[in-house]
């Protein structure tokens, strides 16, 4: 008993070690992967906050500058740690956080329900990705440019060579995506790691110039100077939101590290790197007021300058990596939800899920990113932008959190609602002075995330319309059947096994209509494979595939639905691989099988379906549409495409 009980506690101590192991190796790559925006925006806030070039500037006094340090902590406190790591990281969708996920489970709901107000919150959630998406295009341009302004600080006469730089950096950034970032990826966590523990030592020497500063930790320095310079204050919100750009990464990568390990990182490392940091930087402003054209670059040992330039461009190209990462699953999962077009993705990693590559996407980035950095030229002017897409993607999470808590929690409602009314309207205080920045450059991540969400909308609009045109030429499935049954002798049956890719079991694929209609033939074997894309990241195998005889085992007609994750590679061969072969007509010969597609050819129609310029826009959106074969992975030596024209 005693040898018994010893090797219960062996194993038990083993698995608590390697349970230890493995979160620690999780928070070491959340803090590479999660944190590198937020992580990187000390370089940039108290710069932007106190720029005496600001329309609203604020005047440098101890008061503002308590003021400002107390308000960013508190910001930090209220948006990150309360609403995304208390409480918004509390809702998943099996798993997987985000707005997205936020998005499939109001979508479940309105299908379940029909519930009106599930459908507007979920356009609003489209609005929210599209933000994020606007700022997947911001951030490489103003990280990667703050840090090699640090060249300024250096050596003024490196002035000319910053645009440059920062150039080939994002050029060499986003040609790098094709490669993936598996091998690179391994340095994220301590190279960030590194970075944490630079800008915790140089805050520490500031501190010590000013250490008055710490009292900033009180909230009564944020209130009095929220509401006793309110005439400043309030226009300093539009460039505090800084200090939490990159806060909806917390709960976007969710799914890839866990809530435990993102907690353990943002509460023990980066809350107190970032906040030593940012105090600081006060401390250096109180201490000397001509610090304040770069408080960050300024607070380092002059010998140290060059070495710490190099690391903040790494971090931020880091924290670029991780936005372009994003951009990259927002735009596949709102293709698998229907929308955008099957999008050409690519998986980088052959033993890392998640990591995808999407082309279209990278370019479109990639140009937008440049014509930011050619045309703002500096991060300070880029910052006014930069604002409204952290905020305003917060402020649609922290509304579509409480919906899913009053639809799901058992909390007292009193309780729900106080949380909500403190939150949100903190949150659209920032919202507010962000407005203000219109035409200082906010105007940018509305238009961009506008465009965005038009686009999503009118796709998932003109997809409808096809989708019922196409279920009217499709017809019946049961009547289709019978009609083969009464004409046995006009239709050859050929030996083999032939699949036909369908939208359902209820109605005829169009390639399967053709090919009897014209052709008067018909395999032994017909498998019609209906594609579903659940509302979950992934599906198990045991839940892959259900196959149905439709009624008639005998008549080598045989309908298999496979379901895939929202997330997860479309591979419809290794899917049909799961399928037992007495299942599937007694004899499913997947080596030898013919795939058949229905393509369909779209052109705009006179009737007044949707307004001229969306149709337009509809037909110029299908263009980017990814080859069905590709992206259901069907062998392209052993796939027959049938074609039919449906009019918008």
């Amino acid at each position: 008993m005693t040898q018994l009980l010893e090797r219960i506690a062996t194993r038990t101590t083993t698995t608590h070690a390697v349970r230890e192991r493995v979160r620690f190796a999780l928070v070491l790559g959340a803090l590479g992967v999660v944190f590198g925006d937020i992580g990187t925006s000390p370089i940039y806030t108290l710069q932007t906050i106190f720029n005496p070039d600001d329309p609203h500037p604020v005047p440098v006094d101890p008061e503002n500058v308590y003021g400002v340090v107390s308000l960013i902590f508190w910001s930090m406190m209220i948006i990150v740690t309360l609403t995304y790591v208390s409480l918004a990281m509390r809702v998943d969708n099996h798993g997987e956080g985000g707005i997205m996920a936020l998005i499939t489970l109001l979508r479940s709901w309105a299908a379940r329900r029909q519930v009106r107000v599930t459908g507007v919150l979920a356009a609003l959630g489209i609005f929210g990705a599209s933000l994020f998406l606007g700022d997947g295009m911001i951030t490489p341009a103003i990280s990667v440019l703050s840090a090699v302004e640090g060249l300024k600080i250096v050596n003024p006469d490196l002035e000319p060579f910053v645009i440059p730089i920062v150039v080939v950096i994002i050029v060499v950034l986003f040609a790098a995506q094709k490669f993936g970032t598996n091998a690179v990826g391994r340095l994220f966590g301590p190279v960030t790691t590194v970075w944490f523990a630079a800008i915790a030592l140089c805050g520490i020497g500031g501190i010590l110039l000013e250490p008055g500063i710490l009292v900033a930790l009180s909230p009564t320095y944020a209130i009095t100077f929220l509401l006793g310079h309110f005439h400043y204050a309030f226009f300093a919100l539009a460039a505090i939101v800084l200090c939490f750009t990159g806060a909806e990464a917390l709960y976007a990568d969710m799914g890839h590290f866990g809530r435990r390990p993102i907690t353990i990182g943002w509460l023990f490392v980066v809350l107190p790197a970032v906040t030593i940091n940012y105090m600081g930087q006060g401390a250096l402003i109180l201490h000397d007021r001509d610090a304040l054209a770069s408080p960050f670059f300024l607070l380092i040992p002059e010998s140290l300058r060059v070495p710490m330039v190099v690391l903040a461009t790494a971090a931020t190209v880091i924290a670029s990596q991780a936005v372009i990462s994003g951009a990259f699953s927002v735009a596949s999962q709102a293709a698998e939800l229907g929308y955008l077009p099957r999008l050409r993705i690519l998986h980088t990693s052959t033993d890392t899920y998640g990591q995808i590559y999407v082309p279209w996407v990278n370019g479109i980035i990639l140009a937008a990113v440049l014509i930011l950095v050619l045309t703002f030229q500096s991060s300070t002017a880029l910052a006014y932008a930069y604002g409204m897409t952290a905020i305003g993607t917060n402020t649609i999470t922290t509304i579509l959190f409480f919906y899913v808590a009053f639809r799901a929690w058992k909390t007292p409602r009193w309780l729900l609602w106080s949380g909500l009314v403190l939150i949100l309207s903190f949150e659209l205080l920032f919202v507010a002075a962000n407005l203000t920045k219109i035409l200082h450059g906010a105007w940018l991540p509305l238009a961009i995330a506008l465009a965005s969400f038009t686009v999503m909308a009118t796709w998932q609009k003109g997809r409808s319309i096809v989708t019922a045109k196409r279920t009217k030429m499709e017809g019946s499935l049961a009547e289709f059947m019978d009609e083969i049954k009464s004409r046995p002798h006009e239709i050859v049956t050929v030996p083999g096994t032939a699949i036909f890719l369908n939208r359902g079991k209820t109605e005829v694929p169009l390639a399967l209509r053709d090919n009897i209609r014209h052709n008067h033939v018909r395999h032994q074997n017909i498998v019609l494979v209906s594609v579903e894309i659940a509302t979950v990241p992934r599906v198990a195998s045991r839940h892959r595939v259900e196959v149905d005889d439709l009624g008639d085992p005998t008549d080598g007609i045989t309908h298999v639905t496979v379901h895939f994750g929202y997330a997860e590679v479309t591979d419809v061969p290794r899917a049909l691989a799961l399928v037992s072969p007495k299942a599937a007509c007694g004899r499913l010969q997947l080596d030898e099988a013919i795939y058949y597609l229905s393509r369909i050819e779209l052109r705009a129609g006179r009737k007044p379906r949707m307004r001229t310029w969306r149709k337009k826009l509809f037909l110029a959106t299908s263009r980017i549409t990814v080859d069905a074969a590709e992206h259901f992975n069907l062998p392209l030596n052993r796939t027959v495409v049938l074609g039919e024209v449906v009019e918008v």
